[in-house]
């Protein structure tokens, strides 16, 4: 477990990298390599790529980003981040959104209607 101090900076680190993250799905375009090769630089930082974010499983996934100390805030970011690239490029991440969303409203403990919203809209567009 992280003390207090080191708990904040990784939780600034992660917000940041998150920000970034969706700042590249902010803009509807069309998914050139530059932008593969910013979102590849962003998710670097997570100690992922496109190619392994496509071949997690969907547990492997969580399992990856609770090692990486993500909140549930931090979970939900990530998942609707998912849900909007996967809207505008060449990559399906729902399913994986899906279970992350799921995941939060189970393990949290806190029912959230707008996860709940946000799991039901995912599911209507599969």
């Amino acid at each position: 477990m992280l003390n207090k101090g080191l708990r904040d900076q990784e939780t600034i680190r992660i917000d940041n990298i998150l920000k970034v993250l969706q700042s590249l799905t902010f803009v509807p375009k069309f998914w050139n390599l530059e932008d593969i090769l910013s979102l590849e630089n962003e998710l670097k930082d997570l100690g992922m790529n496109v190619e392994s974010l496509q071949n997690f499983s969907e547990e492997q996934l969580i399992s990856h980003l609770d090692r990486l100390h993500f909140d549930w805030n931090h979970f939900e970011i990530f998942a609707d981040f998912l849900m909007a690239i996967s809207k505008e490029s060449q990559f399906d991440f729902s399913g994986k959104a899906i279970a992350i969303y799921d995941y939060v409203q189970k393990e949290s403990k806190v029912f959230s209607f707008g996860i709940f919203n946000k799991t039901a809209a995912a599911k209507a567009n599969l």
